[in-house]
């Protein structure tokens, strides 16, 4: 008998960030029946690929593509001159 291998988490977390899933949390809180404090709390777990595909983060993504594009250059021009 071989032992067997449980993939159960690695398939979840796989489907998990190939999907995606976004949590939504509203939050009120009150003394006495008066509502002092609101919370609108919003989390999204995705991998970067599936995030983009729905159109988020996509400023974000832009912006880090400039900066690493512009810094390897720096990089480059360093490397190239004596």
């Amino acid at each position: 008998m071989k032992p067997t291998r449980d993939d159960a988490l690695v398939d979840l977390l796989d489907r998990l960030l190939d999907k995606g899933a976004l949590l939504t949390v509203d939050v009120i809180i009150s003394v006495g029946g008066v509502p002092l404090i609101g919370l609108s709390l919003k989390a999204a777990l995705a991998s970067m690929e599936t995030m983009l595909d729905y159109g988020m983060m996509e400023a974000w993504d832009s912006q880090t593509r400039e900066w690493y594009s512009s810094h390897k250059e720096l990089e480059k021009d360093a490397t190239v001159k004596p």
